[in-house]
């Protein structure tokens, strides 16, 4: 069997930053009280009349991706598309990518993990290569959060932490089985489902939800039992990482560079902490970006890709958690 490697890589922001100033004109909030508790200062947020979307963001940072493989968009053989904010309840994103790049009619896939969505599609990904099934796949998570958040008071314990943005990459075969994506590790517990949920709509009863709204039915918007998730979490974080780690005979003095899911700064930190990584090891941006879900994973590894924090040789540690609740990890040696 092949392994698969990361090619391109590509990242998409909008340009409209919003601060922790500027929310404290919508909501009882401060700069101090969101930083102290989630380390975020800034986000970016679509502004209103913009054409982006989830899947037009993914797009911009596609084309990036596969320009910086050396590809083509005829080359690609297969699209993978992680979002919870897809652009329609149905079809999916991926679908919409292979229209909006004009590519041949390949194959496409929604995966729909949050946050652990990258990290679950690049494993995806992985096994199509690894079979020989394909030979160049992109991968893209991308998240339009703000137009579906409750910016009032009520609503601000979540709607600080998440920002728009979309990543890409460009996955394909490597001869060498000691290189590229060394493994990838998957879990689920679905009993904690409704501890980090938009229960609303569903196909169950979503119309008539919709219609009969009086605009205090906060099923709608996000909901996070933020300390639940914040224990598990760390847990769950520390486990996976170890799996990969023990799975390819590693510890933790062999990781050059964590990229954690960019949920809270103050998680990446307990991580951290607990496997001794210095700082210099651990690479977060959530400070500019906040909670980019499923764009979280792919926007930090192009950001350290691009500001030279990853060269070739480096053990690349990917960990996500999140709604579901689902975690994954990736072991990348790279090339």
């Amino acid at each position: 069997m092949y392994n698969s490697k990361i090619i391109g890589l590509g990242k998409y922001l909008p340009e409209n930053v919003v601060t922790n100033n500027d929310l404290s004109k919508l909501m009882d909030t401060n700069d101090e009280w969101i930083q102290e508790r989630t380390g975020i200062k800034e986000r970016r947020w679509i502004p209103e009349g913009s054409e982006d979307t989830s899947a037009v963001m993914g797009a911009k940072a596609a084309k990036i991706a596969i320009e910086r493989a050396g590809l083509t968009k005829d080359d690609i053989d297969f699209i993978v598309f992680a979002t919870l904010s897809p652009d329609y309840y149905f079809p999916g994103c991926g679908v919409q990518i292979q229209d909006m790049l004009d590519m041949p009619t390949v194959g496409a896939l929604d995966v729909r993990n949050q946050c652990s969505g990258f990290v679950y599609a690049i494993s995806v990904a992985d096994q199509f290569i690894k079979t020989g099934m394909y030979k160049n796949v992109l991968v893209i998570g991308a998240e339009y959060h703000s137009n579906g958040l409750d910016k009032t008071t009520r609503g601000r314990g979540v709607s600080v932490i998440f920002g728009d943005g979309a990543g890409a990459c460009v996955l394909s075969r490597e001869e060498d089985n000691s290189k590229g994506i060394l493994s990838t590790h998957l879990h689920s517990e679905g009993k904690y489902a409704d501890k980090l949920i938009v229960e609303s709509p569903s196909i169950a009863h979503w119309v008539p939800e919709i219609l009969d709204s009086d605009g205090e039915d906060i099923s709608y918007f996000p909901y996070m039992d933020g300390t639940f998730v914040f224990k598990h979490a760390v847990v769950r974080f520390s486990e996976v990482i170890m799996e990969g780690l023990i799975k390819n005979g590693m510890n933790k003095e062999d990781i050059d560079l964590l990229i954690p899911h960019q949920a809270n700064l103050r998680i990446a930190q307990f991580i951290q902490g607990k496997f001794g990584l210095r700082d210099d090891q651990v690479f977060n941006n959530i400070m500019k970006y906040g909670n980019t879900t499923a764009a979280s994973v792919i926007i930090a590894l192009t950001e350290a890709w691009e500001t030279g924090k990853i060269k070739a040789g480096d053990n690349v540690v990917l960990a996500a958690f999140g709604s579901g609740f689902t975690w994954a990890s990736a072991i990348i040696k790279w090339t």
